[in-house]
């Protein structure tokens, strides 16, 4: 999320045609356009997030930047070029790193929040515990995973929760 993404298109000499189709997940279709004999390009319901990366003709990749949630599903590329007609196609997965916070609850038992992510992280703690992630999807397709610190022996004094995520992973400790 947040950072530009290019995605290629058969590279090919004397282009007589290059057409970007997008179907994302959510929300109607668009299409980028090109045509070498009038030399245009022509947009149908395409938002101002994603354009040819550079001239269609010397290199039709399709640069999005800022990528969201939104931008996900299918991206396929059609080139007809003298030499015959070529197509590629991408499913773009947007990751969606979620938000690590650590605290106390009322009892003195840390607790573990990786919140928002996309997909679910998963939570690990550096001492084994008898703790069970429970999941909450939200609407926009991202999940919070909440976990609770019980130690197996009550003379622990610091707990450290580890985040796993395909985005990054990460980890803090506390004492309670």
């Amino acid at each position: 999320v947040g950072n530009s993404s290019e995605l290629t298109c058969p590279p090919k000499s004397n282009i007589t045609m290059v057409t970007w189709k997008i179907s994302p997940k959510v929300g109607g279709s668009c299409t980028l356009g090109y045509r070498a004999d009038q030399n245009k390009t022509d947009r149908t319901n395409c938002s101002d997030s994603m354009n040819w990366k550079f001239r269609p003709d010397r290199d039709p990749a399709l640069e999005i930047w800022q990528v969201g949630i939104d931008h996900e599903g299918n991206y396929t590329c059609e080139v007809v070029a003298t030499d015959g007609n070529f197509h590629q196609t991408y499913h773009l997965t947007v990751l969606v790193p979620p938000r690590l916070t650590l605290y106390c609850d009322d009892h003195g038992n840390p607790v573990c929040k990786a919140a928002a992510g996309k997909p679910a992280a998963q939570i690990l703690w550096v001492l084994e515990s008898n703790s069970t992630p429970k999941e909450e999807g939200h609407d926009n397709g991202t999940v919070t995973v909440l976990s609770t610190f019980t130690a197996y022996s009550t003379n622990v004094t610091n707990a450290t929760c580890i985040v796993s995520h395909p985005a990054g992973n990460q980890s803090k400790s506390i004492a309670c």
